[in-house]
């Protein structure tokens, strides 16, 4: 909540390569040219981001820092030495907390959405709560970020397996994460996949865990958080078929959006 300006831009400065940056152009073209063919708006807006995103592409060059940059600061992290997820705690979203240090808090509810989610994470909480009987101990709210990522996720049939367990469907969005649409009950005890856990945000008095998608569904299933071993147990079942659990939703890759998106037409710049 202090965090100056300058502290949070270069906190969210990450340098990729050019190929997932190209691959994530050529899907939104398809995206947007599919948008054109549905009525979307505004034309012109459009029309200069796809040419954009064009021009890129055939000359793909990157910003990246000059080989003798100075920085105030540099911090080195070993991934190697993260053995467990890390959750923020109640709430605050810079209380990071290791999962073996609020492993068996009692949870109420679970909501997986927000734009800190992709179709991936859908379908991994789907899983695991596929091989769930029953209605969930937990109320749940699913949200995806998109129409597109609602779509498929339906076609793939993962809105099923949400519908049996007994999750609260929302409209896709911000919901829960906004803070003035849905609202989980007042004291409520909740695992979220959104961005931020401020006091009262998604609820009255509610104490708000902010972790994975994968976490948050093991949470819905034991109605509280899980040790390190719970987790672990359950996460390994999503070894088998992560390539198809985590592919990206490429449009350029999907046929209902090519066939419309092969159809447009741009309008020319005058």
């Amino acid at each position: 909540a202090d965090a100056s300006a300058e502290r949070s831009a270069a906190g969210c400065t990450i340098k990729l390569d050019q190929a997932p940056i190209a691959e994530y152009l050529k899907s939104n073209i398809v995206m947007l040219k599919w948008m054109l063919s549905e009525g979307y708006g505004d034309v012109r807006t459009i029309t200069r981001r796809i040419k954009g995103m064009k021009e890129w592409l055939a000359n793909p060059v990157l910003m990246e820092a000059d080989k003798d940059a100075e920085y105030a600061e540099i911090i080195e992290i070993d991934l190697a030495t993260i053995k467990e997820p890390i959750l923020c705690a109640p709430n605050d979203p810079d209380d990071a907390r290791l999962l073996s240090d609020v492993a068996g808090d009692k949870i109420d509810e679970v909501f997986i959405g927000s734009c800190m989610t992709n179709i991936g994470h859908f379908r991994a909480a789907g899983k695991l709560l596929d091989k769930y009987q029953g209605s969930l101990p937990t109320r749940m709210w699913i949200a995806p970020p998109t129409k597109m990522d609602r779509d498929q996720l339906t076609e793939e049939g993962y809105y099923g397996i949400f519908g049996r367990v007994g999750a609260r469907i929302e409209i896709p969005g911000c919901s829960l994460c906004m803070g003035n649409q849905a609202r989980v009950a007042e004291g409520a005890s909740v695992v979220s996949t959104s961005t931020r856990n401020f006091p009262n945000r998604l609820g009255k008095g509610a104490n708000v865990y902010l972790a994975s998608a994968e976490l948050a569904a093991v949470a819905a299933i034991l109605g509280k958080i899980p040790t390190v071993a719970e987790y672990l147990q359950y996460a390994k079942t999503l070894d088998a078929t992560a390539a198809d659990t985590y592919r990206y939703l490429n449009f350029n890759e999907i046929a209902s959006y090519t066939q419309k998106a092969d159809a447009v037409i741009l309008q020319q710049a005058v």
